[in-house]
């Protein structure tokens, strides 16, 4: 049975990540890309469906482990008696495209502080999501054993330490003592190639803590809970190709939003909306070429008419993202159906044009410079929101009911007018400015009729629900924080969405979305409420609210999407970038204390 949520770590090279969890197993890894097939799924089922253990001989061992500074160089500490040893599990950072192409590799150092240590390890090599089982071979010396397995188009070796077959998988032992070294190294690479040679280890874990380092520092950054702020954009910036640009929702697939239940979907694409949040995080930050790289993947992604506009994308802009199901994992804690690529790819959600404007905006009167195509890519964005105007969509929340008017994306759309204005008044540049004024008036006013039941905002017109996306409305400037009409669906979703103090996405009892079960609190909108409070005074609330949710990370910084609260647990897929963006956001409220629309 794979961990609980909470207790794994992430490591990350920009391409691909992998989850250790606190007892030292490698239970998720896609190699060699995020969204590629899993080479160990434990965490979705067992060890017959991959996994790496490292662990010491004897289970009275005591464990702790930290980050190496700003970096997602992971040292796990181990302590028996009067022994002491390491693990340093990280992902060198290998940014030459080339060498990217033909390898990805995962090293786990262990390191002889105190006394001696004994550790077996045990590896499970499972291709194409434990669908495949692999050709192994050794086919090392007995000074410098290597282990091969190949599978269809994938090929892992393994270096370091000599194993045993026993039953399908392969088991070894290893003792450190103080001052011994011994590093364990696993390279992905094509299987129609050589094996790569062996990493010199010493030069890639220094080159790669130098990177995420020198990353971090350039964060900017005064106020609360700056060590919070620099993890949760250091994980966003791990879920971002560095070849590509894309920028990943989450790490992993089908972690259950509900134990048991059937909301178990993939979240290791782009999502044209949380990539754009994720963005305008980064940019607020300091990290402006970050937007470059984007709006150039953008223009890739979106290239052609856009109307054939997807709300989100593979990596690398792929379009087929074909949800199916994958019968042979049971699914997280037996949460099935395990689901792989995401359906919600060809619904329709009116507020992801809007998000991508808002967000080039933003990158605009940052300083980033128009490029032939930049700006023709935004006229046709909009010209796609006003073509679809009258349409009804999906939703923020990708319900799989009816579509609705929502009223988030009826604000969206208006904010997609918006900016298209600005660009023209504040900027310079060239567009139907009249229209696009009127298109953005006649917005405001349906939202304003139909969009406001009782004197608060509502989650669709036609119903007096509301949903937490309502609080979003200031952050575009649609609204005021302290407008009577924000202020009472403030009130309205702490009395309807907060029966523990955390805030739920909306009423699942409802109908509205299709799906039956129910979920945890959705941790990006608390994020969300704590901007609210501080932005309309109410201080100690808001900080109250912080200070619990930032309790609520784990030990080393990481939230996913959801948290039960009856449970104390955390629901849902892992590192969940609409929570730590949103963390990011909380924080620099906190520190302004004063409104600043997106």
């Amino acid at each position: 049975m794979a961990a609980r949520i909470e207790d794994y770590a992430l490591l990350s090279n920009c391409r691909t990540a992998a989850l250790v969890s606190r007892t030292g197993s490698i239970d998720w890894l896609c190699l060699p890309r995020l969204d590629s097939p899993s080479v160990f799924g434990a965490l979705l089922g067992d060890e017959a469906h991959g996994r790496w253990e490292l662990h010491p001989a004897d289970a009275d061992a005591e464990c702790s482990r930290r980050y190496d500074g700003d970096t997602f160089v992971l040292i796990t500490r181990w302590e028996l008696d009067d022994a002491i040893a390491e693990v340093h599990d990280f992902m060198p950072i290998g940014l030459d495209p080339d060498v990217a192409i033909r390898r990805t590799d995962l090293v786990r150092r262990i390191v002889g502080v105190q006394g001696e240590m004994d550790f077996v390890q045990q590896i499970s090599i499972r291709f194409d999501y434990a669908r495949g089982m692999p050709w192994v071979r050794q086919t090392g010396t007995a000074d410098e054993p290597c282990l091969v397995a190949m599978g269809g188009p994938d090929a892992v070796a393994f270096r370091g330490a000599q194993l045993t077959a026993v039953d399908h998988q392969h088991r070894g032992e290893l003792t450190v003592s103080a001052g011994d070294e011994r590093d364990l190294q696993l390279t992905w690479f094509p299987s129609h190639r050589e094996v790569p040679a062996p990493l010199v280890v010493d030069d890639e874990v220094e080159r790669t803590k130098d990177w995420w380092q020198s990353w971090a520092d350039r964060i900017s950054h005064d106020g609360p809970r700056r060590g919070d702020v620099v993890r949760s954009l250091l994980l966003l910036r791990a879920l971002t190709n560095h070849e590509t640009g894309g920028i990943a929702a989450a790490a992993t697939m089908a972690l259950p939003e509900e134990i048991g239940g059937v909301r178990n979907w993939d979240y290791r694409y782009v999502w044209l909306r949380d990539a754009a949040l994720t963005l305008e995080a980064l940019l607020d930050h300091g990290f402006l070429t970050v937007a470059d790289r984007w709006r150039e993947w953008l223009l890739r992604a979106v290239a052609g008419d856009p109307a054939d506009l997807q709300i989100m994308y593979g990596l690398a802009g792929e379009r087929d993202l074909l949800e199916r199901v994958l019968p042979g994992f049971p699914g997280f804690e037996k949460s099935s159906p395990v689901r792989v690529g995401n359906g919600a790819a060809a619904q329709y959600q009116a507020d992801v044009v809007g998000e991508v404007l808002v967000t080039l905006s933003a990158a605009r009167a940052a300083g980033l410079d128009e490029s032939e195509f930049s700006w023709p890519l935004e006229r046709q964005l909009v010209r796609f929101a006003s073509e679809q105007i009258e349409r009804p969509d999906q939703g923020l929340w990708e319900i799989r009911g009816d579509p609705h008017h929502f009223t988030h994306s009826r604000v969206m759309i208006w904010a997609a007018f918006d900016r298209a204005v600005r660009a023209v008044e504040d900027f310079g540049l060239e567009g139907p400015v009249e229209r696009w004024r009127g298109l953005r008036d006649r917005m405001r006013h349906e939202i304003d009729e139909q969009g406001v039941v009782e004197g608060h905002f509502v989650q669709y017109y036609g119903t007096t629900e509301v949903d937490a996306s309502l609080l979003l409305l200031p952050q575009v400037g649609y609204c005021r924080p302290d407008d009577p009409r924000m202020l009472a669906t403030v009130e309205r979703i702490e009395q309807t969405l907060m029966p523990d103090g955390l805030v739920r996405r909306y009423r699942t009892d409802t109908g509205v979305d299709g799906l039956a079960g129910t979920e945890g609190a959705f941790l990006a909108c608390s994020f969300w409420l704590v901007e609210q409070y501080a932005v309309t005074g109410r201080h100690e609330e808001a900080h109250a609210l912080m200070d619990r949710l930032c309790g609520l990370t784990n030990d080393v910084g990481m939230l996913s999407e959801e948290y039960d609260t009856v449970a104390g647990r955390q629901l849902g897929n892992t590192p969940q970038a609409f929570s730590h963006l949103a963390l990011v956001r909380a924080a620099d409220a906190l520190a302004r204390s004063a409104h600043r629309p997106r």
